[in-house]
């Protein structure tokens, strides 16, 4: 399609034309996603269109440093290469001034990929008030070029229920059924604490509210970003992820935390039930996930694997963000599950297998190192009150991963892995091994590790951390270590940039 380009596009596609080439491979994760130049936070607009799978994000180009947003645009085949594309959206507009904040995607059935995002309008107006507003927009494109729809804002602060606030209401996700199209966007009450919205239209042109889907209350942090919610396994699901929120336990840290709720949904009353709420992701670097349903039924999320409150990549990188691997997942034994997209199992070779190794001290096995790596650990004898993997690690640096027996809890640690700022290093989640038929007690964990990050799926997913690090890539060294015995089996694969 064609497209009058703003002047703030075209700038931006020079900037990306002109930077991408100049960051060479080897220093971006190799089978993560990442910032093409610049800032990235939320992905957005996670969809299925003319067969390849579309991730936007949020984007600012012009530095390494949160800023306007933009909407940052890449696609693959396998959730596992990914190809940049220009950026899709630039601030360039009265409703979208203060930024094109975070949004979703869809196909429609006339062949047109709908971008539905959130504008914001930031002025002050000629009296002196300084004027804020959110409100949902539309942009349509043939997964390339997209141009803003002329009646933009298609939903207001009109349609907001008593009591809402017009300042506190972004991050729409949309999808359709049989029925027509529907979204769910985040909002602060007038408790001032979060709310999930749904709307429907039948053209995605003018939207009507339908009811609150949920509300925190106070209880799960303030503002709800980042909605989404979809039916798994017979169980609804709404995910979002509340600001300002306290420790509880090992469940819930201080600050921005991702959240699932689950429950039942009365399609036709359009009544969300909720029974469960649970953290999606126990390390340091997770937030505002988003899912899309592929061709073959599978759901699969991303998320943004950095804290607002853990800026940390180094400046010489030219790049600022990373996407966890897609995921996908399951609702099993009574929890959300989350394994990585088995298309990553295309690009494994250098297969090391070790049986039955028992641990008394520090241990190296041979061939078990690197930082782009797949790596099973299967702990099955368990004499011992800690167990720990060091991994990213050489003489000054390393990454702690830590089992307590006594306390039935996973601890990952990043203290020593370089940092001189004064974040958090240190989180734990509780932990309990699983009663196999083979193995009997058994805690299995696997380790993806990629350059700057490490994702960590225990007992097959019913858990996860997710945490990023920047330690020189020569520390590749991965060691096994216990107060007392134990009994591991390991499995070890490199993972290739091409398959």
């Amino acid at each position: 399609m064609g497209r009058k380009e703003s002047s703030q596009l075209k700038r931006v596609h020079r900037i990306e034309s002109l930077q991408i080439q100049k960051i060479p491979q080897s220093g971006r994760p190799g089978y993560h996603m990442s910032s093409p130049v610049g800032w990235m936070n939320d992905p957005n607009g996670f969809s299925v269109f003319q067969g390849e799978y579309h991730l936007f994000f949020q984007y600012h180009p012009y530095s390494g440093a949160w800023g306007p947003m933009h909407w940052g645009h890449c696609k693959t085949r396998d959730f596992i290469k990914w190809e940049y594309l220009p950026a899709a959206m630039a601030p360039d507009e009265s409703y979208d001034e203060g930024g094109c904040y975070s949004g979703s995607a869809l196909e429609t059935e006339d062949g047109r990929h709908v971008l539905i995002y959130t504008g914001v309008a930031d002025r002050y107006l000629e009296d002196g008030t300084h004027y804020y507003r959110q409100m949902q927009c539309m942009a349509v494109g043939d997964g390339r070029d997209y141009e803003k729809f002329e009646g933009n804002p298609v939903i207001t602060g009109e349609t907001l229920p008593e009591g809402a606030s017009v300042e506190d209401f972004r991050d729409p996700k949309v999808w359709q059924d049989e029925e027509g199209c529907w979204l769910v966007v985040g909002n602060r009450a007038a408790d001032g604490s979060g709310q999930i919205l749904l709307y429907k239209s039948k053209d995605l042109e003018r939207w009507e509210f339908v009811t609150v889907l949920d509300r925190s209350e106070n209880r799960y942090g303030k503002m709800w970003e980042c909605p989404d919610f979809f039916p798994l396994d017979g169980r609804q699901i709404l995910l979002v992820s509340p600001q300002d929120m306290r420790a509880e336990a090992l469940e819930f840290h201080n600050g921005n935390n991702s959240i699932y709720l689950a429950g039942t949904y009365d399609a036709k009353n359009h009544q969300f039930h909720r029974e469960m709420v649970k953290s999606l992701d126990y390390g340091l670097d997770f937030y505002a996930p988003q899912t899309l349903l592929t061709p073959d039924g599978r759901r699969i999320m991303i998320g943004w694997m950095q804290s607002w409150d853990a800026k940390i990549a180094p400046a010489e990188l030219g790049w600022v963000g990373m996407m966890t691997i897609p995921r996908e997942l399951h609702f099993e034994n009574g929890r959300l599950y989350q394994r990585p997209v088995r298309e990553l199992e295309a690009y494994r070779s250098g297969q090391v297998v070790f049986q039955n190794v028992t641990i008394r001290e520090s241990t190296e096995l041979e061939g078990v190192r690197g930082r782009q790596i797949d790596l099973t650990v299967e702990i099955t004898g368990f004499d011992f009150e800690h167990f720990r993997i060091q991994f990213a690690s050489s003489g000054q640096y390393c990454m702690v991963l830590q089992y307590s027996t006594k306390r039935g809890c996973l601890t990952i640690d990043r203290t020593h892995s370089g940092l001189i700022r004064d974040v958090v290093c240190r989180r734990k989640m509780e932990v309990r091994p699983m009663e196999t038929e083979d193995q009997g007690r058994c805690l299995r964990l696997r380790l993806l590790l990629d350059k700057y990050s490490a994702e960590i799926f225990v007992n097959d997913g019913e858990s996860v951390m997710s945490s990023v690090f920047y330690t020189p890539q020569e520390a590749d060294r991965i060691l096994f270590d216990t107060d007392g015995t134990a009994c591991i089996h390991v499995t070890k694969y490199d993972i290739a940039e091409e398959k």
